[in-house]
C-alpha cells in the first residue's frame, strides 16, 4: 500500500495548457470554428495530460462528453486546459476546458467542456497500469467522485453492449 501512495501523482503534475489562434482553415463559411477542430484539440490536450501522468503512450478509448456552449470565431485565441479527474488500473479520465479569447478586446468566454478516457499502453500495445491520482482539494475530491460515477456508468454500458452483441441484439441508435 505504501508503494501505491508513494507512486501517486498530483493533478497539477500532469496539467496541460495549450493555446492556439483560430484561422480561416479551422472554420466554416460563417467564420465559426468547426466542432471537429475543437474535438481534435481536446483529444490532443487530454492525451498529453494522460501521457504526463502515466509517462508512457496512451490511446483514446472514449470521448464521454463534449459540450459546445458558445461559438468560437476565426481570430480567437483558444486555450485548452486538460487535467486528470480519475485513474483506474490502466485508464485515466481527463477533463478538458476550452476558453476562447478575442485578443483585440480581451473578451474571454468558456466555450467547451469535454471528458475523455485514455488507456496507457506498453511497447506491445497492451494496457499498462498507471499511478493513482493524489487528491488534494475539495474540488478535486468532487471531480474524482463524479468521474468515478461516469466510469462506473461506462463499464455498465460496455457490459450491456457486449452482451447485446453476443445475443445478436441491435443496439439503440
Amino acid at each position: 500500500m505504501a508503494e501505491n501512495v508513494a507512486a501517486a501523482k498530483r493533478v497539477a503534475e500532469s496539467r496541460v495548457v495549450l493555446s492556439m489562434m483560430m484561422n480561416p482553415e479551422h472554420a466554416n463559411a460563417l467564420g465559426n470554428v468547426h466542432g471537429g477542430v475543437i474535438t481534435k484539440l481536446a483529444d490532443e490536450a487530454g492525451g498529453l495530460a494522460a501521457m504526463r501522468h502515466a509517462r508512457m503512450p496512451v490511446v483514446t478509448v472514449a470521448i464521454d462528453s463534449m459540450t459546445f456552449e458558445e461559438p468560437i470565431y476565426v481570430g480567437n485565441m483558444v486555450t485548452l486546459t486538460a487535467e486528470l479527474t480519475y485513474t483506474g488500473r490502466t485508464s485515466m479520465e481527463v477533463r478538458v476546458s476550452v476558453m476562447a479569447e478575442d485578443p483585440l478586446t480581451g473578451y474571454t468566454v468558456h466555450t467547451n467542456l469535454a471528458y475523455l478516457v485514455f488507456v496507457a499502453i506498453d511497447a506491445q500495445g497492451h494496457p499498462h497500469p498507471v499511478p493513482p491520482l493524489l487528491i488534494e482539494s475539495p474540488e478535486e475530491r468532487l471531480r474524482y467522485a463524479r468521474a468515478k460515477e461516469r466510469q462506473d456508468e461506462r463499464k455498465k454500458r460496455h457490459k450491456y453492449e457486449q452482451s447485446s452483441r453476443q445475443r445478436g441484439v441491435q443496439g439503440e441508435a
